[in-house]
């Protein structure tokens, strides 16, 4: 295709700086520019969430844009978005309806629409969206770039406007896997990949809405993904597309309705329809209601567990068709929802996404694909991702510039691992710590200087006196609380003070690595990454 020659629409940006803000000349992401969506928050620069009457000028940046300014990046400005990030399609904004990069008529996606648009027209390399129920993978396929919606609790969500907090992930646009990468690695910190044969889900039945491009497109990527070594293995879709409903169909809209209720209350009226009318469901339901949604999505999860012990990673369109700006505001809640008939369910359940360009459409539509996996399989996505990215021969976005070379993907620690699952009652309950069990830690057969496990008031008989428990790995010290402690089928299991919250959390961490904790299977904010490592570190 030829390099974008379409007019650029001004209404992507809600603030566009002149000058790109730089506050580190020098750093790995140097020479990168980038934009955040409008409701995260920069410091100086107002945050609407594509509502004026909310707007506010918050005096600190959000943790991911502090950390991206830190290493060098430059701020171009902030982007339009779906009103309080509610919508999948980029029309809900009184700042203007986002078009789709490729053709005026059709529309962007959302709610991150205008951080797809930017990063599409080559306006800026990176930008940041919010992705609660595919706003960080929908806008990406319909726009030829890579969205990825990492883990939630991966990147910091500080400084983010919440739509629905217990899901919330902010999440990253480029035109290459290799950049969303290197801006993960920034933004956080980072398990192993899949080697060159994998084994990958495809949902049935599939729900194109009589889309036969969109179709004929999803097939072409299913043998994409068989040429690298996949083998394709059909999965039942009916417990994720149960949790999927659940998002709008349920009390947890209410979540929706709790993020903004002081300015809801008071300012009904500033909020535009159809986004008024779905937040304002949120109030019919009790705690009860929350509460026998959260049990139905809890077994909904069990349920759809059982696939990830027949596939490896799991294969849907980003979206199921494309629709024309003036087709969705004819019906805007049915065609949205239909945007994200293979989006809602993921963070719900608790999974890792990465959306990556798949082929031009016959009509000269993009369409894309989305890659899941379990919760912080991040890497292991990027860099399957990025074998398909680069197998498509696809230009970048809408720049009609051909994909760069492959780059080499950050990595994990790729040495000795050991399993740690972490578990916990309330600090104040007895602590119980049976010698025998400390014995069998120190007996598992692992190699040398993974963990050493050793009791804070121990004497040489290494017997457990006191309630403190130090893991220690390569020289660097974690102290924790200890509730209990058990050896089981190879895991250790702890209890820990949180360094965040300061109280105990019922969490799983999988592995321990030579500076940095990483958590699988999650649940939310729970992972302790390096960033939390290094906050224990500096509290002991």
């Amino acid at each position: 295709m030829e390099p974008h020659h379409l007019p650029l629409a001004p209404q992507a940006w809600i603030t566009h700086l002149p000058t790109a803000q730089v506050t580190h000349a020098q750093g790995p992401l140097q020479g990168l520019r980038f934009a955040a969506k409008d409701n995260i928050d920069v410091a100086g620069l107002p945050t609407t969430a594509a509502c004026p009457a909310f707007a506010y000028t918050p005096p600190q940046s959000a943790t991911v844009v502090q950390k991206l300014l830190d290493a060098g990046a430059a701020l171009q400005g902030k982007t339009n978005l779906d009103q309080f990030a509610c919508g999948l399609n980029g029309t809900r904004s009184p700042y203007g309806a986002v078009p789709n990069a490729f053709h005026p008529h059709y529309v962007s996606g959302g709610s991150s629409s205008g951080s797809a648009y930017v990063v599409a027209t080559g306006q800026v390399d990176f930008a940041l969206g919010t992705d609660t129920a595919g706003s960080g993978r929908v806008p990406a396929g319909l726009n030829n770039i890579v969205g990825l919606k990492p883990s939630k609790g991966l990147i910091s969500a500080h400084g983010v406007v919440p739509a629905a907090q217990s899901v919330d992930c902010v999440s990253i646009f480029a035109r290459t896997v290799g950049v969303a990468a290197q801006v993960l690695q920034i933004a956080l910190g980072s398990p192993p990949s899949w080697g060159t044969t994998f084994r990958f889900g495809v949902p049935a039945p599939l729900n194109f809405y009589g889309d036969a491009q969109a179709e004929a497109a999803f097939q072409q990527a299913v043998a994409q993904l068989q040429a690298l070594g996949g083998t394709p293995v059909t999965i039942d879709y009916t417990p994720l597309k149960q949790a999927a409903d659940l998002l709008y169909d349920s009390a947890l809209v209410a979540e929706r309705y709790a993020a903004i209720r002081a300015f809801f209350d008071a300012h009904e009226t500033a909020v535009m329809e159809p986004v008024r009318s779905i937040i304002a469901r949120g109030r019919q339901y009790s705690a009860a209601d929350v509460v026998a949604a959260q049990t139905r999505l809890r077994a909904l999860g069990q349920q759809a567990q059982r696939m990830w012990q027949q596939i490896d990673v799991l294969l849907v369109p980003t979206a199921p068709t494309h629709y024309t700006i003036a087709q969705m505001q004819a019906d805007p809640v049915t065609r949205n929802r239909n945007l994200g008939e293979y989006t809602n369910f993921v963070n719900l359940l608790d999974y890792a996404a990465l959306s990556v360009p798949s082929s031009l459409r016959p009509d000269g539509l993009p369409f894309g694909i989305t890659l899941i996996g379990p919760c912080a399989s991040d890497l292991a996505l990027l860099a399957l991702g990025q074998r398909l990215h680069h197998a498509t021969d696809l230009p970048q976005g809408a720049t009609g510039l051909p994909l760069p070379a492959p780059v080499e993907l950050p990595g994990w620690h790729t040495g000795d691992w050991v399993d740690v699952a972490v578990v916990g009652a309330p600090l104040t309950a007895a602590r119980v710590v049976a010698r025998s069990t400390f014995e069998q830690i120190l007996a598992r057969p692992t190699p040398q200087d993974v963990v050493q496990a050793v009791a804070g008031q121990a004497g040489a008989n290494g017997q457990l006196d006191g309630s403190v428990f130090h893991v220690v790995r390569q020289g660097v010290v974690i102290k924790v609380a200890v509730d209990r402690v058990a050896a089981a089928d190879g895991l250790v299991c702890l209890a820990l003070d949180h360094p965040v919250s300061g109280i105990l959390d019922v969490v799983q961490v999988r592995s321990i690595a030579t500076d940095h904790l990483v958590g699988a299977p999650c649940p939310a904010q729970r992972v302790l990454a390096r960033a939390a490592l290094e906050q224990i570190v500096a509290r002991r």
